[in-house]
């Protein structure tokens, strides 16, 4: 290399430090303001899920107060309610305004 070369090349290094300096705090810059952001989205989704298990959490607890009460019949509870949902026979296809004199 020639020293016309080198000359050339000093000042183009001299602008280039500076550049890279400033490239590399801005990347460092972007780097944390994505690391909060990920860190709030990832807050966020936790408080969720939390929310979520706390509603879950006191579901099971009702089911278990249900399952465990020594007073709960569950077989009769859903027989009453078969007996009360019964539809006679004899009634089913009837219209409500005809009256089953009228069909004899």
């Amino acid at each position: 290399m020639d020293i016309g070369q080198i000359a050339i090349l000093i000042p183009i290094i001299g602008v280039m430090i500076p550049i890279v300096a400033i490239w590399t705090k801005h990347q460092q810059k972007m780097a944390e303001l994505q690391a909060d952001s990920t860190a709030r989205h990832t807050a966020e989704k936790a408080a969720q899920y939390a929310s979520q298990i706390q509603r879950l959490e006191d579901r099971v607890q009702v089911l278990e107060r249900i399952v465990t009460d020594g007073g709960y019949d569950i077989a009769t509870q859903i027989e009453a309610l078969r007996d009360t949902r019964k539809v006679e026979d004899s009634g089913n296809g009837v219209p409500l305004n005809i009256s089953k004199k009228e069909q004899a």
